[in-house]
């Protein structure tokens, strides 16, 4: 079961904006749980240019299934060009919390 199950991790530039896609996500069902976190500090380089910003982080838990549509959701909402969005393996875990972790992410 735990193959099916992967985290998702993405920034923001603001603590407003990660609270409000991980409620989103979340209320559209592609997500049982998603964690703000931060600010952290972001060192990349962009068109050229190396940068060093805060950011919140996000940490979304899904299905596998949903990952192709969560990934079109954040990029559709999110306020940058290319956002990182990473889809980690769940390798393992509570076997009560994977299965309602797939309940939540059902339409």
């Amino acid at each position: 079961m735990s193959d099916n199950h992967v985290v998702v991790i993405t920034t923001t530039d603001s603590e407003d904006a990660a609270v409000t896609l991980a409620k989103a996500v979340v209320e559209a069902r592609l997500a049982a749980c998603a964690q703000v976190g931060g600010p952290v500090r972001s060192v990349y380089r962009w068109r050229g240019e190396v940068h060093d910003e805060p950011e919140w982080q996000l940490w979304i838990k899904t299905a596998y299934d949903r990952v192709d549509e969560l990934t079109e959701f954040v990029k559709a909402r999110h306020g940058y060009d290319v956002p990182e969005v990473l889809a980690l393996p769940v390798l393992g875990g509570n076997p009560d919390y994977l299965a309602w972790l797939t309940e939540q992410t059902r339409p």
